[in-house]
């Protein structure tokens, strides 16, 4: 998908120094940047290599990568293939711009390419022009939820 100065586009391994870029902004846009343990090596293993567990569609303005949507296929048991949306990030100064709506669109189009029933993703309750940005959208907001992690480092099994 294009317009006149955007491109949309499915990222290549050339794009993996970009992506971490976008993904460390991120990490210091949401006060978190000691959170992010992977590298550049691990994106091009992981997203670009035999066996890729992530997908990435970058927003490219005068050949540079200026925004990306990294997501992956899943599964609902309560309504089957589902595409998870990790993160959309575009840098600031290319913000308002119309191309985190040409990202999430092309995130939208692959779901529906796919047999995708929904799309989901996360919002963190404080990011309020994210949030306006996907209140453009007939999107449901999961107020009852709570999210839940375990590093695997910590992880123990429990003996019965």
């Amino acid at each position: 998908m294009t317009t006149t100065t955007t491109t949309i586009r499915p990222a290549f391994a050339d794009d993996a120094p970009a992506i971490m870029q976008l993904v460390r902004d991120l990490a210091e846009y949401e006060k978190a940047p000691h959170e992010v343990l992977v590298n550049e090596n691990d994106l091009l293993r992981e997203g670009f290599g035999t066996d890729p567990v992530f997908t990435v569609h970058v927003a490219e303005v005068a050949n540079e990568v200026v925004g990306m949507a990294l997501f992956y296929n899943g599964y609902s048991t309560w309504k089957g293939r589902m595409v998870y949306l990790e993160d959309l990030v575009v840098k600031q100064e290319h913000r308002n711009n119309g191309i985190g709506k040409l990202l999430l669109e092309s995130v939208f189009e692959y779901a529906k390419y796919t047999g995708a029933a929904l799309v989901k993703w996360q919002v963190l309750d404080w990011n309020e022009p994210a949030i306006k940005f996907y209140k453009q959208y007939p999107v449901s907001f999961d107020g009852g939820w709570l999210n839940c992690r375990i590093m695997t480092e910590a992880m123990i099994t429990t003996e019965s």
